[in-house]
């Protein structure tokens, strides 16, 4: 029988085995000397196994990712679990205050890994993540959503030369997995450097609540917890396997004004295909927006206005032979969730 682990050491305090604590990190004070925290729950397995950190929220407006570490943090029991589960709900709490992506400089927080005691706000905010938590990690989840007005179809990124990052993309069980490259100072490719396997779940829009992508994200979290050895509960099953598509492309505007889309998210479209029209408010100049490829529909501009040269859709690119699968595939997690979001 496997022996009960030891206490888990975090900011000074000592979490013992089979137990579940809340842990401020003190990360920065407000003008009028109100403290800000980085609030960890951490969850503290009976028995020895990965240690599994998943955040939400490094843009501050991206809200889905929060909702699902508040659920994920209820269904976990720590006496089940093997290993040591950290959740993180509000990374960039400045941003998320504001409602805003950034920080209050401006600066892109996943931009600033690993960080430093004595940089700017966003550099000594990543480098306290970054020292206290992700050095403690094995494996991570970051979670996402689409920019404000763009929304994403339930997807993971991460590096599938990765075997164990492209498993847990497997086990997750989002509908579509993107090969993305890491970018300099984000979480992912500090989290790389590391030994850390990571990957990123992108779904739904910013500054909205999305039903079917919390509930995706919670069952892919508990799905790859499973696969990990952490715990014997997963999420519900799918009717599907996840695809796997090794490049992306931007579809962007061909004139200033109004844009008249023909597709949704998760619509399956052939190279040359229209899109959408862009038009101005007269109705006497349309012009076409073609599909440069085939492809699936993955991420979309909400708002039907567009200046010239701004991204309206996101077209995930796959094999000419396995694209009809791939349609196939979106439309049973389409079917599954349509009754609440898509």
């Amino acid at each position: 029988m496997m022996a009960r682990q030891p206490a888990f050491e975090l900011a000074e305090q000592r979490i013992p085995a089979g137990s579940q604590r809340g842990i401020k990190l003190p990360a920065a004070r407000l003008y009028n000397d109100t403290p800000m925290d980085l609030h960890v729950e951490v969850l503290h397995g009976q028995k020895a196994g990965p240690t599994l950190l998943v955040c939400a929220a490094i843009h501050g407006d991206e809200l889905n990712g929060i909702d699902i570490c508040r659920r994920l943090i209820k269904k976990v029991n720590p006496k089940r679990l093997n290993g040591t589960l950290m959740v993180v709900p509000i990374v960039n709490v400045f941003g998320f205050i504001q409602q805003t992506r950034y920080l209050p400089d401006r600066r892109d927080l996943n931009r600033c890994f690993p960080g430093s005691q004595r940089g700017a706000l966003g550099s000594r905010l990543a480098h306290l993540f970054y020292s206290q938590l992700l050095q403690r990690a094995t494996h991570l989840i970051d979670l996402h959503t689409g920019a404000i007005h763009r929304s994403n179809l339930p997807q993971i990124r991460t590096d599938i030369q990765d075997p164990l990052a492209l498993q847990m993309a497997e086990e997750f069980h989002a509908p579509v997995i993107l090969h993305a490259k890491e970018r300099d100072g984000s979480l992912r490719a500090c989290a790389s450097e590391l030994g850390v396997h990571s990957i990123l779940y992108e779904a739904g829009e910013a500054l909205r609540f999305d039903e079917a992508s919390i509930r995706t994200g919670l069952n892919g979290i508990l799905n790859v917890m499973k696969s990990l050895g952490m715990s014997n509960r997963r999420g519900s099953r799918k009717k599907f396997e996840p695809m796997v598509a090794n490049s992306s492309q931007w579809v962007r505007n061909e004139m200033d004004g109004l844009i008249v889309s023909k597709v949704r998210l998760g619509d399956l479209v052939s190279k040359n295909q229209i899109l959408a029209y862009s038009t101005n408010p007269h109705g006497d100049s349309e012009v076409p927006i073609r599909s440069p490829l085939d492809g699936i529909i993955i991420g979309m501009s909400n708002i039907p206005i567009a200046n010239e040269g701004e991204a309206l859709f996101h077209v995930a690119k796959f094999d000419s032979e396995l694209i009809d699968q791939a349609g196939e595939i979106v439309d049973a997690f389409i079917e599954d969730f349509e009754p609440r979001v898509l």
